[in-house]
């Protein structure tokens, strides 16, 4: 029998307000008065596929997230990005209440739909293949121990999910984890050389991002695409350049 799926909690200090999972872990943030700013440096990380997307095309496309924490990326999608089509997905239909009533979440419009939903069974859905021109992937239990789903046949699906050209970022955080057996088994379906990590945060969690067939462009472009993503949408993408390292025979950004 599987055990219940534990409650959210709302905490608040200093004009953060956290979520929680029946423990002291934080599964996300939001500033009270500034909910369109993403609070976790992990989290902005996590949006560090944007120096892999021309900069004209940031607002095209569907942006799928799997596990919403306190909604930070699906929000920056669908507010800040303004992106063409956002979808997250969560299991726990306690989490998603608490985005609604206490992070700012809107409700489901033409533009964004939650879904409660099984991550894996998402994935796995035929329907799904190829509708995504990224992926964020952030799925942890109460425990935060590892990540729920990290097989290699979990991120074959996610690949399936992406369209040609399409990017995946997946958080990499746990005392149970092991961050070498989970990049080797991203490339095994990407591929040596279209898989690329962060350097760890101070709490240890590691962004891995992964591609699905992009060349990745000239310094100076990257550059350029990393001063705008600074100007205007507040996130520290030429720091980003500077903590990527290839995996494999994947090109240095």
């Amino acid at each position: 029998m599987s055990r219940p799926l534990p409650s959210a909690t709302i905490s608040e200090q200093d004009g953060v307000r956290y979520l929680h999972l029946d423990t002291p872990w934080v599964q996300g943030a939001m500033f009270v008065r500034a909910p369109g700013v993403i609070v976790l440096e992990y989290v902005q990380r996590m949006m560090a596929w944007m120096l892999w997307r021309p900069t004209a095309d940031l607002p095209h496309g569907h942006a799928v997230q799997l596990g919403l924490g306190a909604g930070s990326i699906t929000r920056f999608c669908h507010r800040e990005l303004q992106m063409d089509r956002v979808t997250a997905v969560e299991f726990n239909p306690a989490v998603i209440a608490a985005c609604r009533h206490g992070f700012k979440l809107p409700p489901d419009d033409a533009r964004l739909t939650v879904v409660e939903a099984d991550a894996a069974a998402w994935v796995a859905d035929a329907a799904n293949r190829g509708c995504g021109q990224v992926l964020c992937v952030d799925l942890y239990d109460d425990e935060a121990a590892a990540p729920v789903l990290d097989s290699a046949a979990f991120y074959g699906q996610c690949r399936d999910v992406l369209a040609a050209g399409g990017l995946m970022s997946v958080n990499l955080f746990g005392r149970a984890s092991s961050f070498e057996r989970s990049v080797a088994r991203i490339a095994a379906s990407f591929g040596d050389d279209q898989v690329w990590s962060l350097q760890p945060t101070r709490e240890g969690n590691t962004v891995v991002v992964a591609a699905r067939g992009v060349r990745v462009p000239s310094r100076e472009e990257l550059i350029a695409r990393a001063t705008v993503i600074e100007q205007r949408h507040g996130l520290p993408a030429r720091k980003w350049l500077r903590m990527v390292r290839p995996y494999g025979g994947a090109s240095a950004l």
